[in-house]
């Protein structure tokens, strides 16, 4: 079995499409080209980092615009930088 292991400060993101088709109330289709791509992603994985305030798991926000995508055995990613990541998604309790 082979995996992709981030190396150099990076983190691996696994990446969700979103399959369903938009339209607006009027009933036109929005193309891919212009819907705005969700900013979050799952970790899959971490380089060796000192410390780090994410694990693998964890769905994390990171800046728009930033690493690179890449697909690996039918999955997509996206690799960055672990100074990209700007918050964890946690789940609290209602009040």
């Amino acid at each position: 079995m082979r995996e992709l292991q981030p190396i150099n400060q990076n983190v691996l993101l696994e990446l969700t499409e979103e399959t369903a088709e938009q339209k607006t109330a009027a009933g036109i289709i929005i193309p891919d080209s212009a819907k705005s791509k969700e900013k979050t992603g799952k970790v899959a994985g971490i380089s060796n980092i000192e410390n780090p305030e994410i694990a693998v798991g964890d769905t994390v926000l990171y800046k728009e615009f930033s690493g690179t995508e890449l697909e690996f055995e039918g999955k997509k990613y996206l690799l960055i930088p672990y100074s990209d990541i700007l918050g964890k998604v946690v789940e609290t309790e209602s009040i």
